[in-house]
């Protein structure tokens, strides 16, 4: 069972950056983030397939939010551009172990990580 850890969450004003860092304990083919606000359903925001460069967004944070890796870490990270107050919400890192759909294919992530709280603040 592959092991997800989350790291750099933290408080921004709108308008700002964050990125946080998500260390997997093997290679994972599909990884990705999603968020939770409170009282909402749990979303994807972007994944990557770790093998070579496809990437996947939601809509709401395409032009803002970039995924990327380092696979000699086997770590992704989100970098966090243009920060909205709705974009506050825990942030999950997610792996598709073993990959069995496309790395976009949110409902098809079985590996979690506790999360990361992100804060924006109007």
């Amino acid at each position: 069972q592959v092991q997800l850890e989350e790291s750099g969450g933290g408080s921004v004003q709108a308008g700002g950056s964050l990125r946080v860092t998500c260390a997997a304990s093997r290679d994972v083919d599909c990884m990705a983030w999603f968020r939770q606000a409170p009282g909402k359903e749990r979303e994807g925001v972007a994944g990557i397939y770790t093998g070579g460069s496809n990437t996947y967004y939601a809509d709401s944070v395409k032009g803002r939010f970039t995924i990327s890796q380092d696979n000699a870490k086997n770590t992704v990270y989100l970098q966090m551009e243009s920060l909205k107050p709705e974009d506050t919400a825990m942030y999950y890192c997610a792996g598709q172990s073993p990959k069995v759909a496309p790395c976009g294919a949110w409902e098809r992530y079985n590996t979690w990580g506790q999360g990361t709280q992100v804060t924006v603040s109007s």
